[in-house]
């Protein structure tokens, strides 16, 4: 849907960037892992996120946390803190087959995400009877679900862009 805004999408399948347990004592002993490297680079090449995760437990996926723990990492000691984030925007939004449609983990994304210097926008969108949701090819069937995910991907392209051009 953000592609169909004009705006340039990069889709990434965290799955694609394999990373041991952010670890101190690794990152002290062997540095930061090459795929958390690429990671951080990609997150910091670009304006904004669009992030959705499925609940985990009541809380964001750990694939996701230890993606966003690795990327927080400095790499060298004249690297501003938390470089791939501030200053960025996101959107979030989340799936879950129960009722409340991934709903608690948005609180703690957005709680995290803030932590890390991003500008999290206020809609979102959860998505609930996820396992029900999602046609074959993956998209959703339900338009009031389709409506909600299309006015946060605007909301955010929109305010992506007006920040990026000082508009904001």
């Amino acid at each position: 849907m953000a592609g169909e805004t004009g705006a340039l999408v990069t889709l990434v399948e965290l799955g694609d960037f394999p990373m041991p347990l952010m670890n101190e004592d690794l990152e002290t002993a062997a540095g930061i892992p090459e795929n958390a490297r690429d990671f951080k680079k990609l997150l910091a090449e670009h304006d904004g996120f669009l992030i959705a995760s499925p609940e985990y437990n009541g809380f964001v996926t750990p694939l996701l946390k230890n993606c966003l723990d690795w990327a927080s990492r400095s790499e060298t000691a004249d690297e501003k803190p938390l470089s791939a984030f501030r200053g960025k925007t996101a959107a979030i939004l989340s799936a879950s087959p129960g009722g409340l449609g991934g709903l608690r983990s948005l609180f703690v994304l957005r709680t995290l995400l803030t932590n890390l210097g991003v500008i999290v926008l206020p809609g979102q969108h959860a998505v609930s009877g996820a396992d029900k949701a999602f046609d074959d090819e993956g998209k959703l069937k339900d338009t009031g679900n389709i409506a909600s995910v299309k006015r946060v991907v605007r909301g955010l392209v929109r305010i992506t862009t007006a920040l990026k051009a000082g508009d904001i």
